[in-house]
């Protein structure tokens, strides 16, 4: 898709905990969703309304895809540019592996009748986008501290969800997770392994780290704001609430950030409250520039079939 080709189970509240299977919401239709989603609510005016579930699952399935794609565009920034040819090749092949399972996740809409993945990752507008705004910074001045701790707080969060979606009730979600997961792993392995080593390295290291942590500590909390139709989600039992995601989050690294003096108090509601409408659309101000980039090849001629 480049260019125009381009666990910790945390016990929840009785209140919280998913429906039995039985007591959950069915969606019409086989397997469980309509034939013609976008066809399946009321009429309203001349088009008509895609069925309430429907919005739900592609507004979870979104969030997933599109911060695996902005997040893969960004480390593929790096290509040429890594400290060493070894991160030159491995945030290469990492930003390859996330445009990859961004086009797996929407081809799963794509396969419900919706939008092809092309369009939804090249054609949609701004607000259309589910991205959080932690993969939508730049790399400013590509500091690699910056970039490993971006790195290893969004594959922590990218484990978590994963794992999670493993126990999806909607199939093929729990199936792509299950595959997906093979390939994270080593991105997971990639950034605590150099947490790890800069972390306990030098002075200047722990520094820049601990730098780069407080800049993206609020960025990284709000990657598990409350979606848009969450409780139909949650219902539907294809995730568990966002609260808990992250506790499980913070479960996965904390230990590290204890180890390596990175750890830092939650952050205020007042630093995370501005990354908090990211899943509603609400774009971050790096964001035109990231999409007239990744778009400038379509854009050049919108009619080409390629």
């Amino acid at each position: 898709m480049g260019g125009a080709h381009r666990s910790h189970p945390l016990d929840l509240p009785r209140g919280r905990r998913p429906l039995p299977a039985s007591h959950r919401q069915k969606l019409p239709g086989t397997p469980g969703l309509p034939k013609h989603p976008r066809k399946a609510g009321k009429v309203s005016g001349p088009t008509q309304t895609p069925h309430p579930m429907i919005e739900a699952l592609e507004t979870l399935v979104l969030s997933l895809a599109d911060d695996d794609l902005l997040i893969g565009h960004r480390h593929a920034e790096w290509i040429g540019l890594g400290p060493i040819l070894e991160e030159d090749i491995a945030f290469a092949s990492i930003a390859q592996d996330e445009t990859g399972h961004a086009q797996a996740y929407y081809q799963l809409l794509t396969d419900l009748g919706l939008e092809t993945p092309d369009a939804y990752a090249f054609r949609r507008k701004p607000e259309a986008f589910r991205s959080a705004h932690l993969v939508e910074l730049p790399n400013f001045d590509y500091d690699y501290g910056l970039a490993l701790m971006r790195h290893f707080l969004y594959d922590a969060a990218e484990q978590v969800r994963l794992e999670a979606l493993k126990n999806s009730t909607y199939a093929p979600l729990a199936g792509l997770a299950e595959r997906l997961l093979k390939e994270e792993k080593y991105h997971w392995l990639h950034a605590r392994t150099w947490i790890l080593r800069l972390g306990r390295s030098t002075e200047e290291a722990h520094l820049r780290l601990k730098s780069a942590m407080t800049q993206l500590w609020p960025y990284a909390w709000a990657l598990f704001e409350e979606l848009p139709h969450e409780a139909q989600i949650v219902e539907a039992g294809w995730l568990p609430p966002s609260d808990e995601l992250r506790q499980r989050w913070l479960e996965k690294i904390t230990p590290l950030l204890e180890e390596t003096q990175l750890l830092l108090p939650p952050p205020t509601q007042a630093e995370v409250a501005p990354h908090q409408k990211a899943r509603h659309g609400h774009r971050s101000p790096y964001f035109a520039d990231l999409l007239a980039e990744m778009t400038e090849v379509v854009h050049s001629d919108p009619e080409a079939e390629w």
